[in-house]
């Protein structure tokens, strides 16, 4: 079996290594001896990263290249790796010292049962997956790695030039990148589109190379959560030469520190959005002093006290995102939900701000609602980015109820009640605070939610606003039951019967999963047979209740971002456990 070695200083006779070092290597060794891991030099590292490159059907040349790809980024970023092909590394006990595992070039069934569940339980307790091109031709007969992957892998023409579109330019791994790149690899052609469960951070433009075949929607690269972890896979990484490239390191580089949790971004899948902004100002207009320079799709703010608004429209329901970084300890916003103003202070006045500045007071600190209501700073600060990196907001606007997501995490759940302001209809825009608040915004882009949330026969989880749905969009049974956006799509019908069943897509019903009681157990999809653990109690309190295990139907952890996993739990009367209908 073929192993990658991280060559180590010899101890010669005139080395001074003391005892607990010496106990320390041997351990090292030992471990390495069972798992087959080439185990780095002992450093100060701020985490650990396992490198998998076992392949059981096509073997790509640049694996070893990859490895030492993967080796120089952590030296330089401070992280260290491991590499091994050798799966029994996959026990709960080895895998409990990583914070992110990558499949480099996988290929083929590399795990059996035992290594899979122990994997599996890894990534949903909140480690970190990063797949690397021929990942997604791996393991085919384990549908969970078909989930975590995103979509596995279908054909590929030839090797050639071709165009990669960024739709995201604030996650790590390509905010470096401008909005095209054009580049040599061997284009993947996947066996489903993975958009609708995935965030997309790159795809493909079709008309620059022959070959493709995703209908124009050709995704490369994206993330999403799992769980209670994260995961990221990209289509590039073919070649040798593909790990020389700056840029492509670059990418490399964060996915691997999103799925270790380094850095933090926004990876729920997002669909119906239309842009306001990525590069013209068309239907923009500014208030007051200062301005923005609009460079590389960017705004950046100069001077101030001003507002660049979204002067074209109003907006009522709807669910607003954008980018943004400050330069330093900045000051900046963003205003909803004000009348038409030349006067910044008008609109701030008759509006809401959603304050972006770190190092301010509380009620005055980035995810406040400027003076109205304080951010949780404990889940802020856990999903913040620092500043000089990338961040992303959500605000959903519901009527007169705000909340505010930074980069996925909800930090801000408010509820106006001021007689002189309403949420219910107005513009938006962007703080520019005044000189020497330097903030930089990116993708500002909206989906109005008036009119398109189903009536009827969807679940909306009341602590998520989300809805309980078929991830994917599958009907194989097994298929989990996840949260996800409000669409309407069969995916999220579920339609109640007499016989207590909750049916999707007519001949599938809402399941726990071998009919388990514990708590934490699965739900999923499978063809109805009128068992216990396929029959559901519809309370008055908005729970719902599983008869077979008399659990009720929960949101794992009181999560909110699309992906989800849904599961039964002991009955708490939590909003993570309300549902409504819609």
């Amino acid at each position: 079996m073929l192993r990658h070695l991280i060559p180590g200083r010899s101890a010669g006779s005139g080395s001074k290594r003391s005892a607990p070092r010496r106990l320390a290597l041997v351990a090292a060794l030992a471990t390495a001896a069972v798992t087959g891991i080439a185990v780095a030099p002992a450093h100060a590292a701020s985490y650990k990263v396992l490198v998998f490159s076992k392949t059981a059907a096509f073997r790509h040349d640049s694996i070893p290249a990859g490895i030492q790809a993967i080796r120089d980024l952590g030296t330089a970023n401070d992280f260290s790796v491991d590499a091994t092909e050798d799966a029994n590394a996959f026990n709960s006990g080895n895998l409990a010292q990583y914070k992110a595992v990558v499949f480099l070039s996988t290929t083929g069934d590399v795990l059996n049962d035992s290594q899979q569940s122990a994997f599996q339980s890894y990534v949903d307790g909140g480690g970190g997956y990063v797949g690397v091109h021929s990942a997604a031709d791996t393991e085919y007969n384990w549908s969970y790695y078909g989930g975590l992957v995103g979509a596995w892998f279908n054909n590929h023409p030839a090797i050639q030039r071709a165009t990669v579109r960024t739709e995201d330019r604030a996650h790590a791994a390509t905010s470096h990148l401008g909005a095209t790149w054009s580049r040599t690899d061997e284009w993947y052609n996947y066996r489903t589109n993975p958009r609708s469960s995935v965030h997309v951070l790159q795809n493909l433009d079709e008309s620059s190379y022959s070959g493709g075949s995703m209908s124009g929607d050709h995704p490369i690269t994206w993330c999403h959560p799992q769980s209670a972890g994260r995961a990221f896979y990209t289509g590039l990484g073919h070649s040798i030469d593909s790990f020389s490239e700056t840029n492509f390191r670059t990418l490399l580089l964060g996915g691997i520190r999103y799925a270790a949790g380094a850095v933090k971004a926004d990876c729920r899948p997002e669909t119906g959005y239309t842009t306001l902004y990525n590069g013209s100002t068309t239907g923009w207009s500014q208030a007051g002093s200062g301005s923005f320079a609009n460079s590389d799709a960017t705004l950046t703010s100069q001077d101030g006290l001003g507002m660049l608004w979204y002067s074209a429209k109003e907006f009522k329901s709807y669910s607003l995102k954008l980018d943004w970084k400050l330069t330093g300890d900045s000051d900046s916003g963003v205003v909803i939900g004000f009348p038409s103003t030349s006067d910044p202070n008008a609109a701030l006045s008759n509006g809401y701000e959603v304050q972006i500045d770190a190092s301010d007071t509380a009620g005055y600190t980035t995810g406040a609602v400027n003076g109205a209501k304080a951010a949780d700073t404990t889940a802020r600060d856990a999903a913040l980015n620092p500043a000089g990196q990338w961040n992303t907001y959500e605000l959903l606007v519901e009527g007169e109820r705000l909340q505010v997501f930074l980069n996925g995490v909800k930090i801000n759940d408010f509820t106006n009640t001021d007689s002189v302001r309403s949420l219910q209809q107005g513009y938006i825009g962007i703080q520019n605070h005044g000189s020497g608040d330097t903030a930089a915004f990116r993708n500002v882009r909206i989906k109005e939610l008036g009119g398109t949330t189903p009536t009827g026969n969807a679940l909306r989880g009341v602590g998520s606003g989300r809805c309980l749905n078929v991830n994917g969009g599958s009907q194989t049974n097994g298929t989990a039951a996840v949260l996800y956006d409000c669409n309407g799509s069969a995916a999220q019908q579920w339609t109640a019967t007499s016989a207590t069943e909750l049916r999707v897509y007519g001949n599938k019903c809402l399941d726990v999963n071998g009919g388990s009681t514990a708590n934490g157990s699965a739900v999923i999809i499978w063809d109805c047979n009128g068992q216990n653990n396929q029959k559901w109690r519809l309370n008055s309190d908005g729970s719902i209740t599983a008869v077979g295990a008399n659990k009720c139907l929960d949101v794992n952890g009181g999560g909110t971002a699309n992906g989800t996993k849904v599961q039964i739990w002991t009955c708490n009367g939590q909003n993570n456990q309300k549902w409504t209908r819609v």
